[in-house]
Order: structure tokens, then C-alpha cells, then sequence
């Protein structure tokens, strides 16, 4: 076994730990908190985007968690999430760029701000979420 394969084999390690962590009631709760205003005007169609909001929502996590490692050694968490922006920024323009494709009913070029704006706010707040449970794994020493 490689260098590279034992440090993928830890990162899915703790990957799968930190799932755990996860509640998909939790996800659901936030998709309608976020999205709830256009799923009502009519902007998304809930039923085609909620479980692909659900994956977003993880890998949000999952980026929050992973760059928890720099909290835990005295960094603020703006300046951590600076550090994951590039990572952050991607999964915005996924997720925005899915969600116009297989959520919108018709087209709606004036609310496609509203919607990357929506995206935008899900995504920090899965992002703190997982930040929050990995610095709390790190101090109780559960990594």
C-alpha cells in the first residue's frame, strides 16, 4: 500500500465518521428553511432537487469538518473559511449550476440571482455545521 493510499484510507476513515454526525431530518429542515420561498412562487420544483441538496449539504459538511483541523490550533473560523473558499466556490457553482438544470420549472432569468444567493447561504450554513462537530470530535479527542 502506497503513502497516498493510507491517506485516502484516513480520509475515508474520518469521512465516515463525521457521516455519523449527520442528521438527514436535519438537511431536509434546512433545504425548506433555504429554498422554502421558491419552492412556494413556484421558482424550484422541491420533489427534483431535495435529495441533490441532500449530497450538496454533505459535502458541505464534510469541507467544514475537514478544515476544522485549523481551528483547532487557534485560527478564527473566517480565516479557516478563507482557507476553503476555492473548495467552497466550486461546490457553489455545482450546485447553483443544478439546481437552474433540474429545479426550475420554467425559466426565470430575473430569480437566478435569488436562487445563487439561496445556494449560497444552504452551503455556508452545512459548512459551519460540519466546522462546529469536527472542532467538537477534535477537542473531546475523537479523531
Amino acid at each position: 500500500m502506497s503513502f497516498q493510499d493510507k491517506i485516502r484510507e484516513k480520509q475515508l476513515k474520518y469521512e465516515r465518521t463525521m457521516m455519523k454526525e449527520i442528521s438527514l431530518k436535519e438537511i431536509k429542515k434546512s433545504v425548506d428553511s433555504c429554498f422554502g420561498h421558491h419552492f412556494h412562487i413556484g421558482l424550484l420544483n422541491k420533489g427534483r432537487i431535495e435529495e441533490g441538496c441532500m449530497d450538496f449539504a454533505v459535502e458541505s459538511f464534510l469541507i467544514g469538518a475537514k478544515y476544522s483541523k485549523f481551528g483547532s490550533s487557534g485560527e478564527a473560523m473566517a480565516d479557516v473559511q478563507l482557507r476553503s473558499r476555492l473548495e467552497d466556490k466550486a461546490l457553489l457553482d455545482e450546485m447553483y449550476e443544478y439546481l437552474l438544470n433540474w429545479g426550475q420549472k420554467e425559466e426565470f432569468t430575473l430569480a437566478n440571482e435569488s436562487i445563487y444567493i439561496a445556494s449560497g447561504h444552504f452551503l455556508n450554513i452545512w459548512w459551519k455545521e460540519g466546522y462546529l462537530r469536527g472542532m467538537k470530535r477534535r477537542k473531546l479527542r475523537l479523531n
